[in-house]
């Protein structure tokens, strides 16, 4: 389509002269913060909106590749190119613009979010919009980071457990981390230079004047609040409608408060450890009020901590249904799922009746099929969008652009200590997410946005938290809040990653709707409170249904997540 794309060789046996620029860290350092310069400006964006040919791609949708400079600063440079798709609005006379989506991740795929929801998103919503979906620089059809030739040879650096747990499993960690980033380093191209969200922003605006608007909707879960954010502090005067729901602390993502950029990894600085425990909290009260309708009830607390350290000792042996294979379920293992069942309420059953068949010690056949329900609860069964999707490399690339972390594994080490110590049983799972950060090459981010996060925007910022999110805390969503002047908070006293469209809560929608269409805000702490419980009788779900309120948590949920459930 005309658009020039940067080559990422992969590393056997072609060309590498491109790649000579680029050093590994040595083994020990993590991401240096860089200096005031790599706090970008807004005058970096002049680049002139592109003409984009849209295409038919089945359904309805329009399908195009964007071009966008690999550098900003260089905006007649190399070019990269940014994969689009929207459903043209329902109601043309309507029409108000573009509603950008972004599903999170971070690496998750726009485009496939935007084809899985659009058409069952609220009516005044896709009359209203163009709904378009993108995938973020350095990831999925967009021009990606790929380190590796294949996806066997990315997931073989992995590690073999979900996260460690133990000081013989720090050590496989730390290797692998660092084969991980030497990969990177030595093959990844120019890309890896340029994949934080401050450019990811640049190319989202560079997207709103392509599409016509004068002024930016937008839409963004989970890490997409980290870019609506970094968005709206970049091109305050650009945003019409902004929402962003499961919201990151910005100050946490990427420096931390006080020293914590050298003490505390990202991990454990946005509150996820805290945020998981309160919310199986609330798993174990719902369980027990819910009887016969949660297979747990009944000291559900006290029997999952009773599971949790017999697995420790004694792994329970499974198979998967799938492929066959024998696998051992182990604590950390039984830490990962559980993360990744609080994430979606609408699994809750299922993942109550998994631990039950944990404690009844069922037969490895039985166990594989019950951890296979809970894995396509979670949507994580999709088939791969391309040859080889580059899952691995997307989640590092960003957020080691983006984040200043402790330099020296020692510290990483420490701060597991301290994390299981003050949050619990989560506490060394969501340190350790990210870790690859401590070696990743120093050359990446070096246009990232490290704050202010208080510029007044020409429109209020709509943030939604809810009470119980394993994953972004209601607090994440409070301090966003408090930076953003004129923002207003929306808050849901329900379970789950995110709000809007995924609990399925009229009040949420109502009150995301409504600001997107005509700008008008809640009242000021407005609370939804939840429908229900997620335990007892459901309605049954068309497939489409089911496809699209899995399509946050699919892209949200850790890496250590996929790897527990064996999900590829």
């Amino acid at each position: 389509m005309g658009v020039s794309m940067l080559r990422t060789d992969p590393p056997h046996g072609r060309v590498r002269a491109a790649l000579a620029t680029i050093v590994l860290a040595a083994l020990g350092v993590a991401l240096v913060a860089p200096s005031a310069h790599a706090t970008p400006s807004t005058s970096l964006s002049v680049v002139a909106a592109p003409e984009v040919t849209w295409s038919a791609c089945r359904d309805g949708f329009e399908c195009a590749a964007v071009p966008a400079p690999l550098d900003h600063g260089d905006p007649q440079g190399v070019q990269i190119r940014i994969s689009v798709i929207r459903l043209p609005a329902g109601e043309p006379s309507r029409r108000i613009g573009s509603l950008l989506v972004n599903p999170g991740g971070p690496g998750g795929s726009g485009v496939d979010m935007v084809r899985a929801v659009a058409k069952i998103l609220p009516l005044e919503l896709r009359a209203s919009f163009d709904i378009v979906g993108f995938d973020p620089r350095g990831t999925n059809r967009s021009t990606p980071l790929r380190c590796f030739d294949t996806l066997d040879q990315a997931i073989a650096t992995l590690p073999p457990f979900a996260y460690p747990d133990l000081p013989d499993e720090e050590e496989v960690q730390r290797v692998s981390d660092d084969a991980l980033a030497s990969a990177c380093a030595q093959y990844g191209g120019a890309i890896l230079d340029h994949m934080s969200t401050a450019d990811t922003a640049r190319d989202m605006d560079l997207l709103r004047a392509a599409l016509g608007d004068e002024e930016l909707t937008y839409l963004g879960f989970s890490y997409g609040s980290v870019l609506g954010q970094t968005y709206a502090n970049l091109f305050p005067s650009r945003v019409r409608a902004l929402v962003i729901d499961g919201v990151v602390d910005p100050v946490a993502w990427t420096t931390g408060h006080g020293e914590e950029a050298v003490s505390t990894p990202v991990g454990t600085r946005i509150g996820s450890a805290d945020g998981s425990e309160r919310t199986l909290d609330e798993f174990f009260r719902l369980c027990d009020a819910a009887g016969p309708d949660c297979a747990l009830s009944g000291n559900a607390s006290g029997r999952y901590a009773e599971l949790a350290e017999r697995l420790r000792a004694h792994p329970a042996a499974s198979t998967d249904p799938v492929t066959g294979g024998a696998f051992s379920v182990t604590y950390n293992d039984l830490i990962a799922v559980t993360v990744g069942a609080l994430h979606a309420p609408f699994t809750w059953p299922d993942f109550a009746s998994f631990i039950v068949d944990l404690e009844q010690q069922l037969s490895p056949a039985a166990l594989g099929q019950r951890l296979a329900v809970v894995r396509t609860g979670l949507g994580l069964e999709a088939a791969a969008q391309e040859p080889s999707p580059n899952v691995v490399e997307a989640f590092p690339g960003v957020t080691c652009s983006d984040s200043t972390n402790p330099r020296s594994f020692a510290t990483w080490q420490s701060a597991a200590d301290s994390a299981e110590a003050r949050y619990g049983r989560f506490g060394r799972f969501w340190n350790w997410t990210g870790s690859v950060c401590r070696s990743w090459p120093s050359s990446a981010g070096q246009d990232r946005h490290l704050g202010p996060w208080t510029a007044p925007t020409s429109a209020p910022v709509l943030v939604v938290g809810n009470h119980f999110d394993p994953a972004t805390p209601h607090q994440g969503a409070v301090a966003a809040s408090q930076l953003l002047p004129g923002s207003r908070l929306l808050s849901y006293a329900g379970w789950g990653h995110t709000a809007f469209f995924s609990a399925g809560n009229f009040c949420v929608d109502s009150h995301v709707t409504r600001y997107l269409v005509t700008g008008d805000v809640p009242a000021a702490g407005t609370v939804c409170e939840p429908e229900g419980s997620p335990f007892g009788p459901t309605s049954a779900a068309t497939p489409e249904d089911t496809g699209a309120r899995t399509a946050v948590t699919a892209a949200a949920v850790p890496e250590a997540v996929r790897r527990a459930l064996h999900a590829r």
